[in-house]
């Protein structure tokens, strides 16, 4: 059901809030053209802030509003609100609405728009849906404020401060004021070493480095300047940064989701970002492999581990997506959705696996489908002394479900632990409670009949 309203509300121009409900996986939300996302957390609500492919017989890019969208869990999304381009400087219908993304302070959200691969504008609302105001009318980046294009911008925090990262080939960072819509120093240019990108695999392109679309996050104290599925690292967000690698190998992908490909192949257009929630990090980004169209594209959403070096391992490419899970695969420990006082550990068999740091330390496995008829499940776990696990319903002071008691292991390696569950429920919301301490690794786990 998709419930329309018309809102004026002594706002400049008029909004279109447009309510529209999806489950999905991946694609996060199909068959509507839902591209270039930026994911951000507010009021423990993820929110989508997009472009917008027109249609599927596409045969260029058409992108004539923005959109937003939210969900409660990364599988069930609801269309918020319409930006269009008449509502703003442009003043007029547009189809090159290309890259946004948004930021709070202070009170009030702020929406950041790609007027095609030139300048870019900003809109202000008191919610994260809006309605907005150009309270500017006129760009925030001109296109001549410097040598590359003033486009495809991201918006980084840092302390309390607020960053705007722009450009193709080259970028450029600037220092936003605190109104969040001028700007507090000259654009810097960032420099990257040994750069890598989808027209310069080699590092030969000296003109065309790296690509559009550049975006910037930081974990554990490094900075991630990333261009789609590309990134560089730094110990300054103004860099110098240091190329890394690629979250995105041939090895990524799912049966049915390797193909069809960009024309510089798989690597070319994961436009996208890197969020955090609930203590798990993920990569929101392009895809065509379902529609087989470059010009109307999908998203999808990844889980993201960091190594012990701070690298980020290669992600997952397929139609599970993130939040939901099933029962009748193996259960990777590592891509739950939510974690209280657990850390990520890189193991020798090349993947991750999870440590309690305390007593009570919990993981959270929603949408947990095809469990009515298991009887056992099975941990690859490794424990230096005797410890308990609590199988729960939905979160840790939730219903009972069994209690997993593990012996000390007899030798130092994963060992499987099969433990009898009786009585779940077809789709059920799973959490373990960890009444030990580090002594404790999961590696993953798998329900039997």
């Amino acid at each position: 059901m998709t419930r329309v309203f018309k809102i004026t509300n002594g706002i400049i121009g008029a909004m279109l809030l447009v309510v529209t409900s999806v489950c999905s996986q991946n694609p996060i939300v199909p068959n509507v053209g839902l591209n270039d996302p930026h994911i951000h957390i507010f009021n423990d609500t993820a929110y989508v802030y997009a472009s917008h492919d027109k249609s599927i017989k596409n045969d260029k890019f058409i992108m004539e509003d923005w959109w937003v969208w939210s969900s409660p869990d990364l599988v069930n999304w609801t269309k918020r609100s319409i930006l269009s381009p008449k509502d703003t400087y442009i003043g007029k219908e547009f189809s090159r609405c290309w890259a946004t993304d948004a930021a709070y302070r202070n009170g009030n959200y702020y929406f950041y728009f790609s007027e095609g691969n030139e300048q870019t504008g900003v809109v202000v609302g008191e919610t994260p849906v809006g309605p907005w105001k150009d309270v500017l009318g006129k760009p925030l980046l001109s296109s001549d404020l410097t040598p590359t294009h003033e486009y495809d911008m991201a918006i980084f925090e840092d302390n309390g401060e607020h960053y705007i990262i722009f450009g193709v080939w080259d970028y450029y960072i600037a220092k936003l004021n605190d109104d969040m819509i001028s700007l507090a120093e000259s654009p810097k240019k960032i420099e990257i070493k040994n750069p890598r990108g989808p027209y310069n695999p080699y590092g030969e392109n000296k003109k065309m480095p790296t690509d559009d679309k550049p975006f910037v996050h930081k974990y554990n104290g490094k900075y991630y300047l990333s261009w789609g599925c590309f990134y560089a690292m730094a110990d300054n967000v103004y860099g110098p940064y240091d190329y890394k690698d690629t979250v995105i190998k041939e090895e990524s992908f799912a049966v049915g989701f390797d193909t069809p490909t960009w024309p510089n192949g798989f690597l070319q257009g994961r436009h996208g970002s890197f969020f955090e929630w609930h203590n798990q990090w993920y990569f929101i980004y392009c895809d065509v492999s379902q529609t087989g169209n470059r010009y109307f594209r999908d998203s999808f959403i990844s889980y993201v581990h960091y190594k012990d070096n701070g690298e980020m391992a290669i992600i997952r490419v397929d139609g599970v997506g993130v939040g939901n899970y099933n029962a009748n695969n193996s259960i990777e420990a590592e891509d739950y959705f939510k974690a209280e006082g657990i850390k990520k550990v890189e193991n020798t068999l090349g993947g991750f696996s999870i440590q309690p740091l305390k007593d009570n330390s919990y993981v959270i496995y929603p949408n947990v489908k095809g469990l009515d008829d298991k009887t056992v499940l099975e941990l690859e776990v490794l424990s230096s002394e005797a410890s308990k696990i609590e199988l729960r319903d939905s979160n840790a002071d939730g219903k009972l479900l069994a209690i997993l008691e593990i012996p000390k292991n007899d030798i130092y390696t994963f060992q499987k632990r099969q433990f009898a569950v009786n009585g779940l429920q077809d789709k059920t919301s799973l959490c373990f409670v960890f009444k030990a301490d580090a002594s404790l690794s999961l590696n993953r786990f798998k329900f039997k009949n």
